[in-house]
């Protein structure tokens, strides 16, 4: 009977995640057995163990499992008198990842239980022998019928080591709870208050006294290779730079650059935000060396047409006068729509009950509530048509989820091409290193329980997390998907809200196709389309805050630079992660302008003005204090100016139609000119511009 054990505990439905791919993930049993030879109950005969399920089907023992898993499931059929005996775990398998640690060789548990953001609760066991490691347990619990049944049966949350009332969590039970609570029969578990996710096992006298666990040790090891790493992706990123002719150009374009441009690049603030997205760099840079002088040009003949006969005063004589905090009274934000009301624009069959332009004017004014967003994010970007039955939808997102699967597995299955593809290897490299600082602070992606194989390690930080390597396969394959644009440094901010909002890979990829549908423009390697928004931009700000505009022309900051990345990225530095989501679903609205965007850019500048006008004189000041506003700003007060600049906006156009078109006849007046570019901010049609060239064959030569 050597080769028995008794199976003392069995959750079913744990699984390994030994890539970013959800195929390839491992279920098993995580179990606690011992050994009929050990010394009864003793910690030294108990182990912990994770059996994978091909393993069990092998050795005909999976009903053995199930049946331990359910008992505690099924209190009402009492507690089991016989033994379930079945074969010794493996000690510790590299290819099936199973493994068998005896409980005198534990030193602790790391506990993230799920919560919004994370799809799934998991563990990783410490052991003593700093040699052994372990892979990170994920607990699919809409998997395991024991633990729904549990689940079931509870009427609110526990924690299975709580003191006193203080130490409660919120979180709902998960398969881990029931893992900790039987693990605490076999040993004394105490949770550390250094960290507060780190269960001790059998502490000492020492461990006690400090509660300082010896995973905090190893983290400091990590920080260390999570230091060397900066080198390596250094090296990379320089790699990277020698097949960009875009860079090349920013460079030659700041050594033509006059000295006042030098000294502006050469600013903290200017640095920190070409750090962040070296398009900005490139964006300046151009600026500084062909730009310049055409927009001086520029500047003056539009400023000559606006100004010399300004629309404003053409709205003060026709309208008695107007003051914008006064007209913004009349717009008003609205509640969140719920998931009860966005159902309640579709009938049964899933046809819209009202029109699409009444749904999208709720939208635009109140935004969504957290769980309506993945539905109505899949019309806002047209990955579901608006009018299609619930059959049809379903048909739809099942052909999308089939589609993006083929071409992931295009790339993926591609070995030789991973290993031997410059290029890929190049963009690989590149997202890697973008997505591995994206969000941290976002609980999602802030959890580093995820190891690399060696051979991935060989491009990347070797710790990381399942949501961020499904974040760099979303993008790689994004890269194949679009050759033209490819991958550039900005679309990770694009891609994690849809991401952890949708928290469906398939269905996050085509949502980010449409997404960039609109986006793509700000991505150009030419930066074409960065510089026509942020000439829009101008062209508005001299339209209509004429007196903020001649402070910006003094202060040399008429190119807009400290809009550069809240355009980019649509703000996404600016506000808090809620009011991004809230921001970006009104965006997608279209419901005024499809550039509401830039509506938003001048009520933000608007907001501030007299304090530019009268105590910031410098482009470096303007620009630092702009960029001071990150996270400061409050979203409701904004689009409510925004609106209420469109139709201000809307309106002076139209009165200077009117008197152009009143006055056409008469010798000696001048029409006042309002731009394309400026008329084209009354469109709600997206502009899309798309990249001509493959990323691959870019600077080939």
């Amino acid at each position: 009977m050597s080769n028995k054990v008794a199976l003392l505990f069995s959750k079913s439905k744990v699984y390994v995640h030994p890539t970013s791919s959800s195929k390839d993930n491992i279920p098993g049993f995580l179990a606690i057995v011992r050994s009929t030879t050990g010394s009864g109950s003793t910690s030294d005969a108990i182990l912990i163990s994770w059996v994978p399920e091909d393993s069990l089907l092998e050795k005909n023992e999976v009903d053995s499992y199930i049946k331990v898993d359910l008992q505690d499931a099924t209190p009402e059929l009492g507690p089991s008198m016989e033994e379930v005996l079945v074969s010794k775990p493996t000690g510790h398998s590299i290819l099936s990842y199973a493994f068998s640690i005896p409980l005198t060789d534990v030193y602790s548990v790391s506990v993230r239980p799920p919560s919004v953001g994370l799809w799934y609760g998991s563990i990783i066991i410490h052991s003593k022998r700093e040699e052994d490691t372990y892979p990170a347990l994920f607990f699919h619990d809409s998997e395991s019928k024991s633990t729904m049944l549990i689940k079931r049966a509870k009427s609110q949350a526990f924690e299975p080591f709580a003191q006193d009332s203080s130490d409660t969590v919120t979180h709902s039970f998960w398969g881990g709870d029931q893992f900790l609570k039987e693990l605490g029969k076999y040993a004394t578990i105490q949770k550390s208050t250094l960290e507060p996710q780190i269960f001790l096992v059998n502490p000492s006298g020492d461990d006690l006294l400090s509660f300082s666990p010896k995973v905090t040790e190893k983290n400091n090891q990590f920080s260390f290779i999570a230091l060397a790493n900066k080198f390596k992706w250094k090296a990379l990123e320089n790699l990277a730079r020698l097949t960009h002719t875009s860079r090349q150009v920013a460079l030659g374009a700041y050594e033509s650059a006059p000295e006042s441009v030098k000294r502006w690049i050469a600013t903290p603030e200017v640095k920190k935000i070409g750090d962040e997205f070296e398009s900005a760099r490139v964006y300046l840079a151009k600026w500084a060396l062909n730009l310049a002088e055409e927009a001086e040009r520029e500047r003056h003949r539009r400023k000559q047409l606006i100004l010399d006969d300004s629309p404003n005063q053409y709205l003060e004589s026709s309208l008695g006068g107007f003051e914008i905090v006064d007209s913004e009274s009349q717009y008003r934000r609205q509640k969140p729509v719920t998931n009860d009301e966005w159902r309640s624009f579709f009938d049964s069959e899933g046809y819209p009950k009202v029109t699409v332009l009444e749904i999208k004017e709720r939208l635009f004014h109140g935004g969504l509530e957290p769980e309506a967003r993945p539905i109505a994010w899949l019309y806002l970007l047209n990955v579901i048509p608006w009018n299609v039955s619930n059959e049809e939808r379903e048909v739809i997102l099942e052909s999308k989820r089939a589609e993006y699967l083929r071409l992931k597995r295009q790339w993926w299955e591609d070995t030789e091409r991973q290993t031997n593809d410059f290029h890929f290897k190049d963009q690989k490299s590149r997202i890697e290193k973008d997505v591995q600082r994206t969000d941290r602070n976002i609980e999602m992606f802030a959890p580093e329980d995820y190891e690399l194989s060696e051979m991935e390690t060989s491009l990347t930080h070797n710790l990381t997390n399942a949501h961020l390597e499904q974040l760099k396969a979303l993008l790689i394959t994004y890269n194949e998907y679009n050759t033209s644009l490819g991958y550039v440094q900005g679309m990770s901010d694009l891609l994690a809200p849809l991401y952890a909002t949708i928290q469906d890979d398939s269905l996050t990829f085509w949502a980010f196709v449409g997404f960039m549908e609109r986006m793509e423009r700000n991505f150009l390697r030419n930066q074409e389309g960065m510089r026509d928004q942020l000439k829009t931009l101008g062209d508005l700000v001299m339209f209509m805050e004429p007196a903020l505009f001649d402070h910006l022309e003094n202060a040399n900051s008429t190119n807009l630079f400290f809009f550069f990345r809240m355009i980019l990225v649509w703000f996404k530095r600016e506000f808090e992660w809620d009011d991004v989501l809230r921001l970006w679903e009104v965006l997608w609205t279209d419901y005024l302008s499809s550039q509401f965007h830039i509506f938003v850019a001048l009520a933000i500048l608007v907001k501030h003005k007299t304090v530019i006008i009268e105590n910031l004189r410098q482009f470096d000041e303007i620009l630092k204090y702009m960029n001071d506003l990150s996270n400061n700003i409050n979203l409701d007060e904004t689009l409510k100016t925004a609106e209420s600049l469109y139709y201000r906006f809307a309106r002076t156009v139209e009165i200077v139609d009117i008197q152009n078109r009143d006055h056409a006849e008469a010798e000696d007046y001048r029409p006042i000119e309002v731009s394309d570019n400026l008329r084209s901010l009354l469109k709600k049609q997206v502009i899309t511009v798309k990249e001509t060239d493959d990323y691959r064959t870019y600077g080939a030569n």
